[in-house]
């Protein structure tokens, strides 16, 4: 008994730390810190990158939301690849051509990360911009994002992503909540230095450190990790803003979240050195704090709840403690079952979504375990 008390409570503190110990002492240290990033007026010449694998429904819109951002037309190029793609994607590109929009085509099929290995050495900026597909910028996006590259300590940047589909629906309301807690996190690594987490649909890159990347390796993850590793800032600009629906199918964003959470799982295997405390100090604390342990949180949960349904008889504290732990998991259940309803309840939905990301941790790390890897997909369905 004394063993699996100390693996409750061990479990318990370590979901704590994770959720609330990590943001609180990065807050401190940001405080202590405050390593300011030093922007200024800095309009190089860019190259906005759009991967697309049959995207006919949102590519205009999305082309034309570049051309009508407030930075100089004549310090832009906008590439979109197309990745095998069977519907109109191409011919709609193709109608953008007479503006200096550029169509790559990449056949056969091989995934976003190989379409930015084919089409950096072909871009012509100073920058790298990324985009997805769907994604709209507020007209000062780029300009916002660029400034800090005025900073010469600075790499990677990425901004702030906002989901425009608050429709009432459990993974909708769920990720705002999550985007807001993830921005807060970003916000204050930025000031201790870098960042561990960004957005892939608004990231920007000096293109003489852009390296080349396996095609099973997330690049929204493993590229600034490399930028770090280069010595470089990766860095967090709030005023950057990218607007995109929210998966609003609890099954999509789980899809989608067991995707993510593998593919980061093998970058960490991948860049595994930067784990290194004795090399790279607090960044490495940061990579195993918000990342590392973040994914492990499902295996800490397992443990609380079997380790306290056998401490059941040990006292009162364990029987409210494991009824607390039904109702919350029955709660997340209950979301679910109004989502399909067309009812909401924030609290509830909050559990839910909390319960779909570790579920889908747990299912991409038996994923990893058995050597699978996920180098396409579909988009907007997981």
């Amino acid at each position: 008994m004394v063993l699996l008390k100390i693996l409750f409570f061990v479990s318990i503190v370590l979901l704590g730390y994770v959720y609330v110990g990590y943001p609180i002492l990065v807050f401190l240290i940001a405080k202590l810190k405050n390593k300011k990033v030093r922007k200024g007026v800095f309009q190089p010449y860019i190259s906005i990158l759009i991967a697309a694998y049959n995207e006919e429904s949102h590519i205009e819109e999305t082309i034309r939301n570049k051309l009508n951002l407030n930075y100089p037309r004549e310090k832009m190029e906008i590439i979109v690849i197309s990745d095998g793609s069977t519907d109109r994607t191409e011919e709609i590109v193709g109608k953008c051509e007479s503006q200096g929009v550029k169509l790559l085509r990449q056949n056969p099929r091989s995934g976003k990360t190989s379409a930015l290995n084919m089409a950096v050495p072909k871009a012509s900026g100073e920058i790298l911009v990324f985009s997805d597909a769907n994604s709209i910028y507020n007209i000062d996006a780029i300009e916002k994002l660029v400034e800090n590259f005025y900073d010469p300590a600075v790499g990677y940047v990425t901004g702030k992503m906002i989901y425009t589909n608050p429709d009432g629906t459990a993974i909708g309301d769920g990720c705002t909540g999550y985007m807001k807690y993830e921005n807060f996190l970003r916000d204050i690594e930025t000031k201790v230095g870098s960042i561990v987490g960004v957005d892939g649909g608004i990231d920007a890159v000096r293109k003489q450190l852009y390296q080349p990347m396996n095609p099973d390796q997330l690049p929204d993850f493993v590229l600034p990790l490399i930028i770090v590793e280069e010595g470089y800032r990766v860095v967090y600009e709030p005023e950057a803003i990218l607007r995109e629906d929210s998966l609003n199918k609890s099954q999509d964003e789980y899809r989608m979240r067991v995707r993510v959470t593998l593919r980061s799982l093998w970058a960490l295997w991948d860049m595994r050195q930067i784990l290194s405390i004795k090399k790279f100090k607090l960044f490495a604390w940061q990579l195993w704090s918000h990342k590392v342990l973040r994914y492990f949180c499902f295996l800490f949960l397992m443990i609380v709840y079997f380790s306290n349904m056998a401490l059941w008889s040990e006292g009162i504290f364990y029987k409210v403690y494991f009824l607390l732990q039904n109702g919350a998991y029955l709660g997340a259940l209950i979301a679910i079952i109004l989502e399909r309803g067309g009812l909401k309840s924030g609290l509830l939905y909050v559990l839910s979504y909390f319960v779909l990301l570790n579920l889908a941790s747990a299912h991409a790390f038996m994923k990893f375990i058995l050597g699978q890897k996920q180098v396409i997909w579909t988009p907007r369905n997981g």
